[in-house]
C-alpha cells in the first residue's frame, strides 16, 4: 500500500496534470495586471464596427484564421522576415484578410495602459466576441492567458484553412481535424451571417451550379461577371448583411449560399437537419455559436513561458 507522502506526491502530480491539461486559460487572466483591457478592447471594437460594420466580420474572421493554424497564437498578425514567410499571403488570406489597423490601435491603446502585458492572440479572442456582440449577436466568457507565438507558417496557413470551394465530406474533414464535429462546423459557419465575399470566391458557383435560387443568382451576376471583377464584394448574408442572426440558415434553406461550401450544408446531405433546425432556432445557434467560438479559442495555445508578449502585433519582440 502507498505510504500517505507517496499517495501525496500522486495527487499533485495528477493536479498538475489538470493544470497543464486546462491549459492555464482564465477569463480573470488580466484582473489585476492589466483591469481596464477589456473595456478598452470593447470601446475601440465598437467604434470600428459602428463606422463600418464589415469590420466585425473581419475581426472574428482574424480569429479563426489565426486558430485553425497552428492554435490561437497570433502568427496570422506576423508580416514576413528574412526568417519566415507569414501567413498573410496565403491563399485564403492574401487580399481578404482585414482589421488589422484595429488590431493595432487596441494594442497601441493596451501598451500604454500596461506594458507587455496583454498578448496579441487574446486581443484577438476578444475583439471576436466583440465584434459579434457589436452586430447583435450573442456573447461568451472570452478565456484569457494566450501568448504570443515567434513565428508564423505560410505552409499550414494554405493547408489548414477550409477554401470556399469545398465538399460537404471535405468541410467535415478539415473541422474535425481541428477536433469540431459536424454540428459545430454548422454552428461556426453561422459566422457568415455576417461579411462580404469577393467575386472571385463564388463566380463558380454562380454560373455553373444548379442548387441556386435563380433570382439570387441573376441579381449577383451583374457585380459578379463571368470574368473581371474578382475583388467585387457581395454579402455573405444577402437578407441582413450587418445583423448577426440566423437568416444564413433561412438563406441555405432556399438555395442563397453565396459561396458553394455555404450550400454544401443545405444539399441533401448530412447536415441538412442541422441547418434546418438553426433557421427555425434562433436560440439554439446562438448557444451553440458561442460554444463553439470558444472552444476554438481553447485550440493549442501558447501559455506560461511559452511564446511572448509581442509589443507590437506585426513583429517578433
Amino acid at each position: 500500500m502507498d505510504s500517505p507522502t507517496n499517495f501525496k506526491v500522486s495527487l499533485s502530480f495528477l493536479l498538475l496534470l489538470v493544470g497543464i491539461a486546462s491549459a492555464q486559460l482564465s477569463s480573470t487572466f488580466y484582473s489585476s495586471s492589466c483591469p481596464k483591457a477589456l473595456s478598452t478592447i470593447k470601446s475601440a471594437v465598437d467604434s470600428a464596427v459602428s463606422s463600418e460594420a464589415r469590420m466585425g466580420a473581419s475581426l472574428l474572421r482574424l480569429h479563426f484564421h489565426d486558430c485553425f493554424v497552428n492554435g490561437c497564437d497570433a502568427s496570422v498578425l506576423l508580416d514576413d522576415t528574412a526568417n519566415f514567410t507569414g501567413e498573410k499571403t496565403a491563399g485564403p488570406n492574401a487580399n481578404s484578410l482585414r482589421g488589422f489597423g484595429v488590431v493595432d490601435t487596441i494594442k497601441t491603446r493596451l501598451e500604454s495602459l500596461c506594458p507587455g502585458v496583454f498578448s496579441c492572440a487574446d486581443i484577438l479572442a476578444v475583439a471576436a466576441r466583440d465584434s459579434v456582440v457589436a452586430l447583435g449577436g450573442p456573447s461568451w466568457t472570452v478565456q484569457l492567458g494566450r501568448r504570443d507565438s515567434t513565428t508564423a507558417s505560410l505552409s499550414a496557413a494554405n493547408t489548414n484553412l477550409p477554401a470556399p470551394t469545398l465538399n460537404l465530406s471535405a468541410l467535415i474533414t478539415s473541422f474535425s481535424n481541428k477536433g469540431f464535429n459536424a454540428k459545430e462546423l454548422v454552428a461556426l459557419s453561422g459566422s457568415h451571417t455576417i461579411g462580404q465575399a469577393r467575386c472571385t470566391t463564388f463566380r463558380a458557383r454562380l454560373y455553373n451550379e444548379a442548387n441556386i435560387n435563380s433570382s439570387f443568382a441573376t441579381s449577383l451576376k451583374a457585380n459578379c461577371p463571368s470574368s473581371g471583377g474578382d475583388n467585387n464584394l457581395s454579402p455573405l448574408d444577402v437578407t441582413t448583411p450587418n445583423t448577426f442572426d440566423n437568416a444564413y440558415f433561412k438563406n441555405l434553406v432556399s438555395q442563397k449560399g453565396l459561396l458553394h461550401s455555404d450550400q454544401q450544408l443545405f444539399s441533401g446531405g448530412s447536415t441538412n437537419a442541422q441547418v434546418n433546425a438553426y433557421s427555425s432556432n434562433p436560440g439554439s445557434f446562438s448557444t451553440d455559436f458561442a460554444n463553439a467560438m470558444v472552444k476554438m479559442g481553447n485550440l493549442s495555445p501558447l501559455t506560461g513561458t511559452n511564446g511572448q508578449i509581442r509589443t507590437d502585433c506585426k513583429k517578433v519582440n
